[in-house]
C-alpha cells in the first residue's frame, strides 16, 4: 500500500485486521427512495471488528439538510465514542462498493484526519475474496480522545455558490444523473425540483466508476471523463450532487488523478433544489 493511496486492498486489510491502531467503519448509506436499512444490513454481515458509522450521527443535528458537516466539537465527540483517536488509522467501506465511503473518507480528511483509507471494492470485494464475515453487533468501542480541525477552504455554502455563478472563479461539477441535471427526471429528495446551477458541468459519479467492480477507473480515464464534459483540470473545482455524497466520489476521483484544488458544496441540491430558497435553477424540461 502506497502511503499516499486513498485505498487499501482486501488482502491488506485481512492481514492487518487485528492491529490495535486500526479502526474499521462501515459507512453504508442508502438514499431514502431505496427503502433499505443500512444499519440492519450491517447486522446481517460485516467485516470482523467493524463498526457501523451512520453519516447522520457524525453530522450537524441542528441542520435541516441531510448529513451536513458538524462543528469540530460535535464531530470529535462522535468519532471519539467510536474508539477513534488522532493516532488511529481509519479504514472505511460501504456495502455498495463505492458509494458512500468516499463521503466518509472526505469527512475525516476535511476535519484534519489524513490517515484514512477506503477498502478497494468495499464489502463486495471482501466477500468475493472469501474473507470472513461477522454477524450481529460489534463489541462496544473504548472511547478515545480526538481533536478535529475543520478546513473550511474545502467546503462551500450557498452564498459561495451564488458568487461562483457570477465570478466563475471555480468550476462547478455536478455528480447527479443526466436526467436530474437536465431537469427531465424527478429528484429523489422530497420537495426538491430537478435542474442545475447556471454554468455547471455534469459528470455523473457513475462515469468515473467501472460498472462491474464499482471501483474507480484509471487515472487516464478519470481525467478524460472530466475533460470530455469541458472541465479544465488546471483550474479550481467545486463538486456538488444531491446531498454531498456522490460529490465526494468526484472529489476522490480528482484526488487520485492528482487534482487537489477541489472543494465540495456540502448541502448540494438538497438545499439548492428547494423552490422556497429562491436560488436560480436551469432546466431543460
Amino acid at each position: 500500500m502506497s502511503p499516499s493511496s486513498p485505498f487499501v486492498s482486501p488482502a491488506w486489510l485481512s492481514q492487518n485486521l487485528k492491529r490495535d491502531d486500526l479502526v474499521i467503519l462501515d459507512g453504508t448509506y442508502f438514499l431514502p427512495v431505496m427503502k433499505r436499512d443500512a444499519a440492519a444490513e450491517f447486522l446481517e454481515g460485516h467485516i470482523p471488528g467493524a463498526q457501523f458509522c451512520d453519516l447522520e450521527k457524525i453530522s450537524d443535528p441542528d441542520k435541516t439538510r441531510p448529513h451536513m458537516l458538524a462543528s469540530n466539537e460535535l464531530f470529535a465527540k462522535a468519532v471519539a465514542s467510536m474508539g477513534i483517536s488522532n493516532d488511529h488509522q481509519v479504514i472505511v467501506y460501504d456495502q455498495s462498493g463505492l458509494f458512500s465511503a468516499p463521503r466518509l473518507w472526505w469527512t475525516f480528511r476535511v476535519y484534519g484526519h489524513k490517515n484514512v483509507q477506503i477498502l478497494q471494492g468495499g464489502l463486495k470485494a471482501w466477500k468475493t475474496a472469501n474473507l470472513p464475515i461477522e454477524v450481529g453487533a460489534s463489541a462496544a468501542a473504548q472511547p478515545q480522545d480526538f481533536t478535529a480541525n475543520l478546513d473550511e477552504s474545502q467546503v462551500r455554502n450557498a452564498d459561495d455558490m451564488l458568487a461562483l455563478i457570477d465570478n466563475k472563479k471555480e468550476q462547478i461539477v455536478d455528480a447527479r444523473s443526466r436526467g436530474r441535471f437536465a431537469g427531465t427526471d424527478p429528484e429523489p429528495w422530497p420537495g426538491r425540483v430537478p435542474g442545475h446551477m447556471n454554468g455547471a458541468f455534469n459528470l455523473p459519479h457513475v462515469d468515473v466508476l467501472n460498472n462491474e467492480t464499482q471501483e474507480l477507473k484509471s487515472v487516464g480515464e478519470i481525467r478524460a471523463a472530466f475533460e470530455a464534459e469541458g472541465v479544465d483540470l488546471s483550474k479550481p473545482i467545486v463538486t456538488s450532487c444531491g446531498s454531498g455524497v456522490t460529490a465526494s466520489t468526484l472529489a476522490l476521483a480528482l484526488y487520485v488523478a492528482g487534482i487537489n484544488d477541489v472543494a465540495i458544496y456540502d448541502a448540494s441540491w438538497s438545499e439548492w433544489g428547494l423552490p422556497e430558497n429562491g436560488f436560480p435553477i436551469i432546466s431543460d424540461a
